[in-house]
């Protein structure tokens, strides 16, 4: 018999992880293990989560890109357990050799895919199914309030291919500065 394994690691680049998971499915519905310290450990994944969040987003709602200065800086893993989302990483590490790139990928409740997102970059989730979008995601280390802080989300230097205009933007999202303008 072969056993499959639970978890299935794609980099997606700049160190991002789109993560499959397996679901054992039956008449009842469905089973899923979300994490496995141990094994995202062997997959070079060894953020050490401390906080859970949720957000609910409708149709067009952008929040971000968000990310924490360091000291605080904040490794993050997402997953979206209702509706779909496009989420957008740009790598905001000084002196990084990927400075000012960016990745992206769409995942939904029904695929049962989770995206990790290292310390040191900006992040976005977008709501783009008709039904609310929930996600649930894991950080390392605590929100600090004076060390929040972001990119605007359509600076054409991040060269991100949206898959269409926001509809929903707090006023902060929309006046962080260009990446150029970051200190």
């Amino acid at each position: 018999m072969t056993i499959e394994k639970p978890y299935k690691f794609t980099d997606i680049g700049l160190g991002v992880y789109l993560i499959e998971t397996r679901a054992f499915e039956d008449h009842r519905g469905y089973f899923m293990e979300g994490y496995n310290k141990e094994e995202f450990a062997k997959n070079g994944i060894t953020a050490d989560f401390n906080q859970y969040n949720v957000s609910l987003s409708k149709k067009g709602t952008m929040r971000g890109l968000h990310y924490q200065t360091e000291p605080y800086g904040q490794a993050k893993m997402f997953r979206c357990v209702q509706g779909e989302i496009f989420d957008a990483c740009v790598d905001v590490r000084k002196g990084s050799p990927t400075f000012g790139q960016s990745v992206s990928a769409t995942y939904s409740a029904n695929d049962k895919k989770m995206m990790f997102v290292p310390k040191g970059f900006a992040n976005s989730i977008f709501a783009v199914s008709d039904e609310d979008a929930v996600v649930v995601y894991m950080v390392e280390g605590y929100h600090v309030p004076e060390a929040e802080t972001g990119l605007r989300w359509n600076d054409p230097v991040l060269r991100i291919n949206w898959p269409m205009e926001p509809t929903l933007l707090s006023k902060k999202d929309q006046n962080w500065p260009l990446l150029n303008d970051i200190k």
